[in-house]
């Protein structure tokens, strides 16, 4: 055995070529699609999917991928094949007429061959191989296999010729898709199919308190990765969309940009400027509350900066939204109109929990929004237990925060601690999380709403009364009076009583002052008369000292004028 030398120029290995499928969410799970030129097994129940996953692989491929497709029924006619995807939007005549796809429908008939002696196929072969070469296709299905083998009962010529099959396509270099029939107990009724293929695909359809969900997983891969869990996928009239998400990793891109809540003083209570971009928010609270207008007038304020929104809606019609938010002053008819809103709503129980995933994905992968809005998330535990709904809100968030887009789930909490605490589980999913509660005090209810908690930014430990007016949604701060904090009624009152205390108090102190006025003016008069007195006196004083002055130098003068006479000067 030769080993290469840890010097020598490292070879590039080859991989795997794959074949893309065209089907949404499918060839991200399988890494490109299925193996190019091999076999590929789809295997399911009836109802399941199966012919429709393979004539949607045959047109995308055509229409997608200038691969021209041979699609060779053995219970479908041609015609009622057409018919049937023609809800779908494929117009599998024009794409025939075209030369890109061809339809064969081959009848196979157990008594028919009993008759004519031994069976093989090598007819197949010849059909097979004429439909190939004339359009010169790339990609094959077989629909359905357990047909084409109906008349083998031994099992050693049913294995034999099952290899030579798949030998004789591998041969081809064409990438075929092969149906089959799911078996008691294994993929197949013959269980060899899956032995021989190169790639099987499991398809699934399940039902469960009256709710139907179809499921798909990627059984075996020969040479590649692949995803290994089961995928739910949605039939509907686009075709089939799988969704690839199941759990993501943690490597997401995070935003400092903030978006505003729509409510200024909720803006301040987180900082001043609103939610992170890209972050979830859930605003939990009990009925009546006011959870639905918080969620419509985030969605408003988006939409008036020009950004899309898209509010599922489990409870309420738009038309009903639209409505009562008039009441709150909202008017969002202009933005359904200008394409920036979409509401999407339906009851829970139209599809299972993974299908309404799955249609969430799609929705938003089509309209892309920037803001997307669920209400309310409890009514998903009608088709779901608490752990399933919270199960696909992670895989929802993960993938929303991969996409960078802001959600805000809205949820019904009992008026207990307990849920309070819980809300389905996701509070402690989500980055920010409102709580709106009841404060009964004095007969009437108001409401209280607190932020819980509201990850990366100082937030507010306040309560605020959450105010629901004609004018829109206000938060006033609590009046602390002395019986403790005031709502409603009870907060106007103290406060006209603060107001009235406070004029009383103005008026009391400008009597005082007026009165300290008039004592100043009394006193500056006194001070004034005392004033004069003493310059009186002073004056009165001076005139005394002034005479006494002028009378001595009165009788100096004289007593020198005697003294200049005595001696006759």
């Amino acid at each position: 055995m030769s080993l290469e030398s840890p010097n020598s120029p490292k070879k590039t290995l080859k991989s795997l070529p794959k074949c893309p499928t065209g089907i949404i969410g499918l060839d991200e799970i399988t890494e490109g699609g299925i193996p190019e030129g091999r076999p590929t097994l789809i295997c399911g129940s009836a109802g399941s999917g199966k012919t429709l996953m393979s004539i949607e692989f045959i047109v995308c491929g055509a229409m997608e991928y200038n691969e021209p497709g041979v699609f060779m029924a053995f219970e479908e006619k041609a015609d009622e094949l057409a018919m049937n995807v023609a809800s779908l939007g494929f117009d599998l005549d024009q794409l025939q007429k075209e030369k890109l796809i061809k339809l064969d429908h081959v009848r196979i008939e157990r008594s028919e061959i009993e008759e004519t002696g031994e069976y093989d196929l090598d007819g197949l072969f010849i059909r097979l191989g004429y439909a190939i070469d004339s359009i010169g296709a790339k990609r094959v299905v077989l629909d359905t296999i357990e047909n084409l083998f109906a008349g083998l009962t031994n099992q050693g010529i049913l294995r034999a010729e099952l290899r030579r099959l798949f030998e004789w396509l591998k041969a081809k270099k064409v990438t075929t898709i092969i149906t089959g029939e799911k078996g008691d107990g294994t993929l197949t009724r013959h269980g060899l199919e899956e032995y021989v293929s190169d790639c099987v695909i499991l398809l699934d359809h399940r039902i469960s308190n009256q709710i139907s969900t179809r499921l798909l997983r990627i059984v075996k891969y020969r040479g590649s990765m692949h995803g290994t869990n089961e995928y739910p996928f949605l039939i509907n009239e686009k075709g089939i969309s799988v969704l690839p998400v199941t759990s993501l990793t943690l490597d997401h891109p995070v935003s400092s940009e903030r978006v505003s809540t729509g409510i200024q003083a909720l803006d301040k209570m987180l900082e001043g400027h609103g939610f992170y971009r890209g972050s979830s928010i859930l605003v939990s609270g009990t009925a009546g509350t006011g959870k639905t207008s918080i969620a419509a007038t985030f969605a408003n304020e988006a939409c008036r900066k020009k950004e899309r929104c898209i509010y599922f809606a489990f409870e309420e019609s738009p038309q009903q939204i639209v409505r009562n938010m008039h009441s709150i002053g909202l008017d969002l008819q202009p933005y359904i109109d200008s394409g920036l809103l979409k509401f999407q709503a339906s009851r829970p129980t139209l599809n299972g929990l993974e299908m309404h995933l799955v249609a969430i994905h799609k929705q938003i992968k089509e309209f892309k929004p920037s803001v997307v809005i669920l209400d309310p998330i409890t009514n998903l535990i009608a088709v779901g237990s608490v752990s399933d709904v919270k199960s696909m809100l992670i895989r929802l968030i993960d993938f929303l925060q991969s996409e960078q887009i802001t959600v805000m789930f809205t949820a019904l909490s009992l008026n207990n601690v307990i849920n309070e605490q819980t809300d389905e589980g996701v509070s402690s999913l989500v980055d920010a999380w409102l709580l709106v509660k009841d404060i009964e005090h004095n007969g009437e209810r108001n409401r209280g709403l607190y932020v819980m908690k509201s990850r990366g930014m100082k937030h507010s430990n306040q309560v605020r009364e959450f105010v629901i007016t004609d004018k829109g949604l206000h938060l006033v701060s609590v009046y602390l009076g002395p019986e403790g904090v005031l709502t409603g009624s009870a907060r106007e009152a103290s406060q006209l009583q603060e107001e009235t205390g406070i004029v009383l108090r103005e008026n009391a102190v400008n009597r005082k002052d007026r009165e300290i006025e008039r004592k100043r003016l009394v006193l500056e008069s006194k001070i004034a008369g005392l004033k004069e007195e003493f310059e009186s006196v002073q004056d009165e004083l001076n005139k005394t000292y002034i005479e006494e002055e002028l009378r001595k130098e009165v009788l100096e003068k004289n007593r020198e004028q005697m003294i200049r006479n005595r001696h006759n000067e």
